[in-house]
């Protein structure tokens, strides 16, 4: 994946991790830097969240702006905008360029407001109370700096259909993380009963419509025709489906996974396994795993859906079961779709790493 992601940024001119270097650089932010210095020591998600924006090879945090730069470039120059061809570096216009980058500022601050932490649920290893509050203030303030940078950086732009595609992305991100968070604090709530359907929706609206509505966004500013702009929009629809999903699996497929609590009872292979067995058998399995005796669950009190060697045991299930197959078949048709969407666009290097990362998403060990 990594090198996938290597010789993609090298086709749209420089690397997209660079893109927000001149937000990130300003006197605002550089303060915001300082101020979350203080929640070193602490087990504030924030700290993570910053850690990822310097380096953080698994998840690409910059993958949705590399996506919509290699659209761009795969697209090229539509017949109404061949007299502004002089605007376009490495085969992208300026826009499409500040296009990507509201993007990533999008997705960025969105990832610094996940992590407001729930007061009530911390314990004392986590840090002191009056610092994990005060990591809840900076996650609100800097997140909404990064938004209105969005913000502004989209109405410079001056393009009355991409101001509404990405302000209802922006709309679907919000109505998403909270149907993801809407049972969360429900006590006795292991799991949702969603369905895969549900799934779907729920993830197209947190995951896939941010970068679905931008691709399409990006053929908009080169005046292409409706339909590339609809193949674009599928193309950033499915391609983040499928990596969705692969980041789904990864707990399942992996040869060798110690980390037992890297996954959720709401992840699509948990819910494909929930839908095989039955509602009903798949809580009644959750809830009567026993404990290893080696372990200090029930001396901790913890509810079986929390127990480290209970979620061991219903990992080992779910990849027993239909679920973890059933997963990988609906994310390679994803992929297949994606790549679908591709044909439309003429041969190039950019199709050619478009391509790559669909593939990049749907292979399996």
């Amino acid at each position: 994946w990594s090198q996938v992601v290597s010789e993609a940024e090298k086709i749209v001119g420089y690397p997209t991790s660079f893109m927000s270097l001149r937000c990130l650089l300003s006197d605002e932010l550089s303060n915001i830097a300082m101020q979350v210095r203080k929640l070193v020591g602490t087990k504030h998600p924030l700290l993570d969240t910053a850690r990822g924006f310097v380096y953080d090879s698994r998840n690409n945090l910059q993958m949705r702006g590399l996506v919509v730069l290699l659209i761009s470039k795969a697209a090229g120059p539509s017949t109404a905008e061949l007299s502004f061809q002089h605007d376009m570096v490495s085969g992208i216009y300026s826009s499409q360029r500040s296009l990507a980058e509201i993007t990533e500022l999008i997705h960025t601050a969105f990832l610094v407001h996940r992590g407001i932490v729930n007061i009530g649920e911390l314990k004392s290893c986590d840090g002191p109370l009056k610092d994990m509050q005060f990591g809840n203030k900076m996650a609100v303030l800097s997140g909404d700096f990064l938004l209105a940078n969005a913000c502004t950086s989209l109405a410079q732009l001056q393009n009355t259909k991409v101001v509404e595609l990405i302000s209802s992305a922006i709309g679907d991100l919000v109505q998403g993380i909270y149907y993801e968070n809407s049972k969360s604090s429900e006590e006795n709530s292991l799991t949702d009963d969603i369905g895969m359907s549900r799934w779907k929706d729920q993830v197209f609206l947190s995951h896939s419509a941010l970068l679905a509505k931008s691709c399409q966004a990006a053929m908009e500013l080169a005046k292409h025709s409706a339909e590339i702009q609809d193949m674009a929009f599928q193309y950033g629809k499915h391609m983040s489906m499928s990596h969705k999903l692969h980041s789904d699996l990864q707990p399942f497929v992996k040869e060798s996974s110690s980390d037992t609590m890297a996954f959720s009872l709401n992840s699509a292979p948990a819910i494909l396994h929930q839908e095989f067995r039955g509602r009903e058998a798949w809580l009644k399995q959750i809830r009567e795993k026993p404990c290893a005796p080696r372990d200090n669950c029930a001396r901790l009190k913890r509810p079986p859906h929390r127990c480290a060697c209970v979620f061991q045991q219903l990992r080992e299930a779910i990849k027993a079961g239909k679920g973890v197959t059933s997963a990988i078949d609906l994310c390679r048709c994803h992929g297949n779709r994606a790549l679908a969407a591709l044909e439309r666009f003429p041969p190039s290097e950019a199709r050619d790493a478009l391509a790559n990362i669909v593939y990049a998403v749907t292979r399996f060990p």
